[in-house]
C-alpha cells in the first residue's frame, strides 16, 4: 500500500492510500480521486519522503528555550481539527437544511423538541435570530459526499 500526500486546486493537503502509483493515476484518470473537503477533482501528488524511526524516542527535539512555550499549529494541524470538528457535527446533529432558521426558533420557543440541529441560513437569517436571542455559529462544512470524512 502506497500514501501519497496529495493536493487538490485550491490547496487543501491530504492523504491518499493506493495500491501503486500506477494505480493513483489511473484513478485520478477516471475522476475517481478528489479531495476529501471541497471535492474538487483537480488533485496533485506532493513531494514526501519516507518516515524512518531511528530512535526509540517518539517525541521531537525541541529548539532551545522552547519549554513550556506553545506551538502554533500548522495547516495541516489545522484542516485536520477542522475536519475532526466537521466529523463530530455531522455524527452529532440533524440536517434541517433550508428550514434552519424556522427550526432553530420552533426549538428556541419550545414549540419543537430540543436537539442539535444544523443547516443553511443567509446572514439576515442568523443576524433576526441573533436578535430574538438565538445563538448560532457558521462552520463550513465540507462539500462532498455524506459518507466519512478522511
Amino acid at each position: 500500500m502506497k500514501v501519497f500526500n496529495l493536493c487538490c486546486g485550491r490547496d487543501h493537503a491530504f492523504e491518499g492510500w493506493f495500491a501503486s502509483a500506477e494505480a493513483f493515476e489511473a484513478q485520478l484518470e477516471r475522476g475517481l480521486v478528489e479531495c476529501p473537503v471541497c471535492g474538487e477533482q483537480s488533485v496533485r501528488r506532493m513531494p514526501s519522503a519516507p518516515r524512518l524511526n531511528l530512535s526509540s524516542s517518539s517525541a521531537p527535539p525541541q529548539p532551545a528555550g522552547s519549554e513550556g512555550v506553545p506551538a502554533s499549529p500548522t495547516p495541516e494541524q489545522l484542516q485536520r481539527i477542522w475536519q475532526k470538528m466537521a466529523r463530530y457535527i455531522r455524527e452529532n446533529t440533524e440536517d434541517v437544511g433550508e428550514r434552519f432558521a424556522e427550526e432553530a426558533r420552533r426549538i428556541h420557543y419550545d414549540e419543537a423538541p430540543e436537539r442539535a440541529i444544523r443547516g443553511v441560513a443567509s446572514r439576515q437569517e442568523a443576524s433576526e435570530l441573533a436578535d430574538e436571542g438565538i445563538e448560532v455559529i457558521s462552520f463550513p462544512m465540507p462539500k462532498g459526499p455524506e459518507g466519512p470524512l478522511q
